[in-house]
């Protein structure tokens, strides 16, 4: 009975992850609960030296021995000063170290590495390089657990400044670039994806608490990562000129024009920052075509055809992009590249595209801003009198409202869009003295549908 009641015991030791010394260590067990209580209701102080005690003791006791750690520690950074102060920093960069070593599954090298990288940035404890060199082992190694949009950022930032100081190589920028920028939209993405699925409940009031937190948090961390991904952009500014990109490429096109990858980052990068009309384009397009045939490379033929002012072939090549892209991701980005094309020709056109882009993919908030500026772009011939040319801004602004809700990334470019087209929209005065409050005004060109008036 006796050896029955010991296995017992055992298997619950075992089942809780102790280990036998710690098991019977009951001083862990008791300062475990002590501070897991003050933690709990934020009691730092009382929780520390507990927490102090079963830490270094039985570090391995318990996840709670970092997860609550981290904020005991960051509570005693706040509040102290000096050589204290010092001290506790690096018994937190020792804790994200330890947290590896003990909680490996729980704490991989990309959020470690993030956690160290952003304790010693903010103290100013660490060098650029020591910082870059940091970052980068966390994201080539762990880019899955690396999303922190703060470190994301650093990461970059750091190493646009040790280019600036002659230190690293513009190919570099530009390939940490395009990773990071990658990440940037994979982590949104799924964001998006949560966000698409929730606003239809949303808009009928059937969101349950929990999806009210989901799609809280969603959107606050779309929001993140857009302000992010501006700021990226900002830092690379100049350096991604067609005055730099031209010359680099040219510099390494013999090397790398078996990279496949090289390649598509090159063309994407010109296409983007529309060098499209130098030759070195076109020379790599057709060896994009012939290294990885995809529907990327026929939008770019398609733009080429435009330029040359064959619209009936590259509406040929545009639509064989559409075709070939099975992912309604990517299918949705070209329809939008498609429709920023056409729409120099065609604003119908351009919105046909567009809408075609919601439809492959409704969190495409980029679609919802070109359809608002579309519609911006026609006031005045979208009407008769100046009160139905302005009141085509109103729907402009709805769009870019939508765009906002769609894609919070997007939120603050679609806040400012649609406040400036709201601002050109019939003013109070103008309602009142139109007599058109409440009444519906219709649209006789391209745009089409109506627009009700606000009532006063």
């Amino acid at each position: 009975m006796k050896k029955k009641l010991y296995l017992t015991m055992f298997a619950v030791i075992m089942s809780m992850g102790l280990s036998m010394a710690q098991a019977q260590n009951p001083e862990c067990m008791t300062n475990l609960s002590i501070y897991a209580e003050h933690a709990k209701v934020k009691n730092y102080d009382a929780a520390y030296e507990p927490w102090k005690m079963v830490y270094e003791s039985c570090p391995d006791i318990n996840k709670a021995n970092f997860s609550y750690g981290e904020k005991i520690l960051k509570y005693k950074i706040k509040n102290s000063s000096g050589a204290d102060k010092d001290g506790f920093i690096q018994d937190l960069l020792e804790l994200h170290e330890n947290s590896a070593k003990y909680f490996n599954d729980k704490y991989p090298v990309g959020v470690v590495n993030t956690k160290k990288a952003l304790l010693l940035y903010e103290n100013k404890m660490a060098s650029k390089e020591e910082l870059y060199n940091m970052l980068g082992e966390g994201f080539n190694n762990d880019k899955k657990n690396f999303k922190n949009p703060k470190a994301l950022y650093l990461y970059f930032s750091s190493l646009v400044d040790l280019h600036g100081e002659g230190k690293k190589d513009l190919q570099e920028v530009f390939d940490v670039y395009d990773d990071v920028t990658e990440k940037v939209e994979e982590e949104n993405k799924k964001l998006t994806s949560v966000i698409k699925t929730l606003l239809p409940k949303d808009s009928l009031g059937t969101l349950t608490s929990k999806d009210q937190r989901r799609l809280k948090a969603a959107t606050t961390n779309s929001k993140s990562y857009g302000k992010i991904a501006t700021s990226i952009d900002s830092k690379l500014g100049a350096l991604a000129d067609c005055g730099n990109l031209i010359p680099l490429y040219e510099k390494s096109f013999d090397d790398k024009k078996t990279d496949v990858n090289w390649v598509k980052r090159a063309v994407g990068r010109m296409f983007s920052k529309e060098c499209t009309d130098d030759p070195l384009f076109s020379k790599m397009v057709k060896v994009q075509a012939e290294l990885d045939p995809s529907a990327d490379v026929y939008v770019y033929l398609g733009t080429l055809e435009a330029k040359n002012g064959d619209n009936k072939a590259a509406i040929t090549d545009f639509n064989k992009a559409v075709e070939l892209e099975t992912d309604p991701y990517r299918k949705s980005n070209i329809l939008y590249k498609i429709a920023t094309i056409v729409r120099r020709n065609s604003k119908s056109q351009a919105r046909n595209y567009a809408q075609k882009a919601i439809n492959a993919n409704p969190a495409n908030g980029k679609a919802y801003l070109l359809i608002a500026s579309l519609y911006a772009g026609s006031a005045n011939a979208c009407g008769t009198s100046a009160f139905e040319k302005r009141a085509i801004y109103w729907r402009a602004a709805d769009m870019a409202r939508k765009a906002g809700r769609v894609d919070p990334s997007l939120s603050g470019r679609a806040s400012k869009s649609a406040s400036s087209y709201a601002a050109k929209a019939p003013t109070k005065e103008m309602i009142f003295s139109s007599g058109m409050a409440g009444k519906t005004v219709s649209f006789n060109c391209w745009v089409g549908g109506s627009v009700k008036v606000p009532n006063l």
